[in-house]
């Protein structure tokens, strides 16, 4: 029987991953930095990994996942807004808006873990994927902190 409360939380991660991933691609293109668009390139890949976790604890719930191509309505695209946000600005400015998109991710991924309806096989799938997220958010905030320093 499928789990459709799993799924749905779960698909709401994923897109805003995927909407991460999309504003990390974009930011490394923008960005002039060579060390910090590398840095968005992994990123990105790292967050393409905790996608595909994701994905399967999808399945698993019987439900089907997220993909690219796909909207969720119900997920909230601050990474869409980095992507417009960015054109034509400087380092400091993409940055600060790559930092605000991780506080937003960090947000839904906090209100997921602390939804005591998941199962433990989602619940596993979600901690995992924050991993990612936590380590995200912390290297965005020291490196818009850097900024700010100069």
């Amino acid at each position: 029987m499928a789990d459709t409360k799993d799924a749905t939380i779960l698909n709401t991660l994923i897109a805003t991953l995927f909407d991460s991933i999309d504003g990390y691609e974009k930011s490394a293109g923008d960005i002039r930095d060579p060390r910090i668009a590398q840095m968005f390139t992994s990123r990105a890949e790292e967050r393409r990994r905790a996608v595909v976790g994701l994905q399967e604890a999808v399945r698993t719930a019987g439900g089907e996942p997220e993909d690219e191509g796909s909207t969720a309505g119900a997920a909230h695209r601050m990474f869409l807004n980095l992507k417009e946000a960015v054109t034509g600005t400087d380092d400091k400015a993409i940055v600060n808006e790559v930092e605000r998109g991780e506080d937003y991710l960090k947000g839904k991924f906090e209100t997921a873990l602390n939804n005591t309806d998941l199962t433990a096989a989602a619940r596993s799938a979600v901690q995992s994927a924050w991993e990612s997220v936590r380590s995200g958010h912390d290297e965005m905030s020291r490196l818009k902190h850097s900024f700010e320093q100069h």
